[in-house]
């Protein structure tokens, strides 16, 4: 009995580890968080989306000092995906389709750097995918991507009220009139 209990003390975190193996993040920015959240929740594979703040200089900000654009940062979601479903080039490629990566520091009615098109990397690896997603997406566009590709330095979770937006508040204006258009636009496209 002994001997069964000890082989699985070292299963266990064996397969702990090993379901994990499968998991990626990576930090997007396209605009306002509560679209971009709303979208990659309904990606197949993908496990989680989270709004938060990245890519400025101030520790721990709050919504209202991000959207006063003094800090620095965007606002962005962390999005976590199993890769033994999606890749990260399949991230990529709908990050392209689901916001207008060639118009700076705005997405519709949403103005200023807060609002930016950003990818936050947080590894070598992930860089040249995005590199190489980049250089194909551009033949999409008429006018050139301005989207900014930083390492991710920190990432700060948004306040609590920020997450799972949509499905929280269906009835929104915002949600209505935003971010129901946007799912339906990428639906017909046969991209969700």
């Amino acid at each position: 009995m002994r001997t069964l209990a000890f082989i699985f003390s070292f299963l266990i975190p064996f397969q702990i580890m090993t379901a994990n193996d499968s998991m990626e993040e990576i930090t997007l920015g396209g605009g306002c968080f509560w679209c971009l959240e709303a979208l990659y929740e309904r990606l197949p594979g993908v496990q989680s989306v989270v709004s938060g703040y990245a890519g400025g200089h101030k520790a721990n900000p709050s919504y209202q000092e991000v959207v006063g654009g003094t800090t620095g940062h965007a606002e962005v979601v962390r999005v976590r995906f199993d890769t033994s479903q999606i890749g990260l080039a399949q991230i990529l490629a709908f990050f392209w389709v689901a916001h207008d990566p060639t118009t700076l520091n705005r997405q519709g009615a949403d103005v200023g750097t807060q609002y930016r098109s950003i990818i936050l990397f947080s590894s070598d690896g992930q860089r040249k995918v995005i590199e190489e997603s980049m250089v194909e997406a551009r033949g999409k566009f008429a006018d050139p991507i301005v989207t900014a590709v930083e390492p991710l330095e920190k990432f700060y979770e948004a306040e609590e009220y920020h997450q799972d937006y949509f499905a929280r508040n269906p009835e929104a204006s915002y949600c209505r009139y935003v971010i129901v258009p946007k799912i339906e636009k990428l639906e017909s496209k046969g991209k969700l």
